[in-house]
């Protein structure tokens, strides 16, 4: 989604990021010009002569629902050609049933095995659609739902989750297989507790939000739309430039969230300064670094 472009977008150049857009007659001009305020060259524009998809994110509670209000248009692998062609990572958020599509899309193409993040949607995230969540998961290199969705799916009822609740189901989903070889990466996000980060036979490790309790009540979160696909954008940017190493990656994940969650709608960019609400990307990055003094990169 476009917050996951945005996500990526905080700490990578335009050229490094792509998404389509099927924009309709009735796409809003502002927020077009929100869009191209981040780079022209990450947005592929496809006019369409319908009206421009549109949904609508609902919260009851701590609970997400999500509808779309106009018909949408399905994008496959085979969309992205071009410049866009055969992309390192490939992040989509749909159910089990869904990635299975992709991935057979993905297999039946030639010279190309991108780095695969699936982040479910919440309608499928729940126990019987748990076998076709394990069936496709040893082609998954990095899982990441929310801590509800997580739970959920694992039949676990738990009105608050706590990081031991959230750590026990990493290890279960890790037995299920993720990854090649099962060497693939759960990521669960958690909230303002944090991002716990598992690997089979590795130590489970957080990393912590950006933003903690205090900042909430002090009016720092104003809207968390669009936290989750932002921290995978700033996730797959992490990979990039941190050569792989999954952990340090969160960093860029937990960073690009905060920019998310700072105001209703997007954050803002300043390409004069390369600063994101009047921000630096690289401070908050130290800063939340600095947090982990025993957990440094290399």
């Amino acid at each position: 989604g476009t917050y996951t472009a945005i996500g990526a977008r905080i700490f990578l150049e335009p050229k490094q990021v792509g998404m389509i857009v099927d924009k309709g007659p009735d796409f809003p001009t502002d927020i077009l010009t929100t869009l191209l305020s981040y780079g022209e060259e990450m947005w592929l524009f496809r006019d369409r002569e319908g009206e421009t998809t549109r949904a609508l994110n609902k919260y009851i509670g701590e609970h997400r629902g999500f509808e779309y209000l106009t018909p949408r248009i399905r994008l496959t692998p085979k969309d992205l050609d071009g410049e866009f062609a055969k992309p390192s990572q490939l992040h989509f958020i749909c159910s089990p049933t869904r990635a299975a599509q992709i991935i057979h899309e993905v297999r039946i193409m030639t010279d190309w095995r991108p780095l695969t993040i699936f982040e479910p949607i919440p309608d499928s995230c729940v126990p019987k659609e748990l076998p076709a969540l394990k069936d496709i998961l040893p082609d998954i290199d990095i899982l990441s739902p929310n801590c509800e969705e997580a739970l959920s799916f694992l039949g676990i009822v738990e009105s608050h989750p706590t990081r031991a609740a959230i750590e026990e189901a990493c290890i279960q989903f890790l037995s299920f297989g993720v990854g090649r070889n099962q060497q693939g990466w759960v990521i669960i996000r958690s909230g303002h507790l944090g991002a716990c980060v598992a690997k089979r036979g590795e130590k489970i490790r957080w990393v912590d939000a950006f933003f903690q309790d205090k900042n909430m009540k002090l009016g720092r979160v104003i809207d968390v739309t669009g936290a989750g696909n932002s921290f995978l954008g700033g996730l797959s940017a992490g990979l990039l430039l941190a050569n792989g190493d999954v952990y340090e990656a969160t960093f860029y994940a937990s960073v690009s969230a905060s920019f998310a969650i700072e105001q209703f709608g997007l954050p803002s960019f300043q390409p004069e300064t390369n600063r994101w609400n009047n921000d630096n990307p690289i401070r908050r990055l130290r800063e939340l670094r600095a947090r982990h003094p025993h957990q440094q990169p290399n």
